[in-house]
């Protein structure tokens, strides 16, 4: 427990102050019965629906949610699993490797039912940590800004967009800075595993000034504002919830390969309302609950070029390269790989 502990710390102090949630809802009839406490990096506005079915069946239960940067939650979820107590009753993160430290830690509650069997492997680790979503990470550009002969449909266009010095494209293209962002490491780390072009794409990014910053939202904004015209490894679940609105967004999912998400829930080991969490994790892996999920963009289908019948157009199947829960997260979260790693994206992103 300690050498978790004390990693998760370090982690927390590289990337930025320890902080309090950021935003805090209430869910349910004040006159419930039960509370169950949810701590999530998932945005309030983007769960809520989801919560709100749920709930509609549970009449007598209140759910207290709490939106957390990754990192922070997985310090916080780490210190009170040594301190053998917990807050929280269900931890979901898109941070799953931390998610799968905290597991492989002793940190979690074991919680089986039809829901949780039926999974595929990828997105059940010892039931203890399950796959809710199917998120891709992808590609954003301004329609407005990027013309459609221009937008990367793999790695290697983007790289040859990068490549002349007198690209318009130079300082205008950014990524997550993957100190502050759990999500943006953890992208970052599977691109280095999954394909030779990773070592090309960052030398690319250097080469023209391609910006580092936070996070999901500020990518987002930043492209549609034009500041950046296009932003690489962006979670495809908000970026496609923003360009339903602004028609100035633009998503892509890489042909060549395209890393898909399944954001983690556990139950903490000192959980006090483990029924009602177990409750939650069977409601959002049924059909109810999967539909509720596919409303709020957080199960993404993706398609051939024409994108017909899916969210949107991208690589076949075949190129879909799902992120599995298990051990082999634990490679990016040794710390002597992870400031060697650090060390080498700090040389050739300019951080924001």
């Amino acid at each position: 427990m300690n050498r978790v502990l004390t990693a998760l710390l370090a982690i927390a102090i590289a990337c930025s102050p320890s902080s309090a949630q950021e935003k805090t809802a209430a869910f349910g009839a004040s006159t419930a019965t039960e509370t169950l406490l949810v701590r999530s990096t998932t945005d309030i506005d983007v769960f809520a629906p989801v919560i709100q079915a749920f709930l509609a069946t549970r009449p007598k239960l209140r759910i207290a949610y709490e939106q957390w940067g990754s990192n922070e939650l997985a310090t916080l979820s780490a210190s009170q699993c040594a301190a053998a107590t917990s807050d929280a009753d269900l931890i979901i993160s898109s941070a799953v490797d931390l998610q799968v430290q905290l597991v492989n830690d002793g940190c979690a509650m074991a919680h089986k039912s039809p829901a949780t069997q039926a999974l595929p492997s990828a997105r059940n680790w010892r039931n203890e940590i399950f796959g809710i979503t199917e998120e891709p990470a992808v590609l954003i550009y301004n329609t407005e800004l990027v013309a459609p002969e221009e937008v990367p449909l793999t790695r290697f266009d983007l790289i040859d967009l990068l490549r002349p010095a007198d690209s318009r494209f130079v300082g205008r293209v950014a990524t997550y800075d993957i100190e502050a962002s759990g999500l943006g490491y953890l992208f970052a780390f599977t691109d280095s595993l999954q394909a030779n072009t990773f070592g090309r794409l960052l030398e690319a990014f250097g080469r023209s000034g391609a910006v580092a910053t936070c996070c999901s939202a500020e990518l987002i904004d930043a492209v549609a504002d034009g500041r950046y015209l296009i932003a690489y490894n962006v979670l495809g679940s908000y970026a496609l919830g923003r360009a339903e609105k602004d028609p100035r967004i633009g998503v892509r999912a890489p042909s060549d390969y395209t890393l898909v998400l399944s954001r983690a829930a556990l139950i903490p080991k000192h959980a006090a309302n483990v029924g009602a969490a177990g409750g939650f994790i069977d409601f959002l892996l049924s059909g109810a609950g999967q539909a509720a999920l596919a409303q709020a963009r957080l199960m993404v289908k993706i398609g051939g070029s024409d994108g017909a019948d899916f969210d949107l157009p991208g690589g076949a199947p075949s190129s879909l390269r799902p992120i599995a829960l298990s051990p082999i997260l634990l490679a990016g979260m040794d710390q002597h790989k992870r400031k060697i790693f650090l060390n080498q994206w700090r040389q050739n992103l300019r951080q924001k």
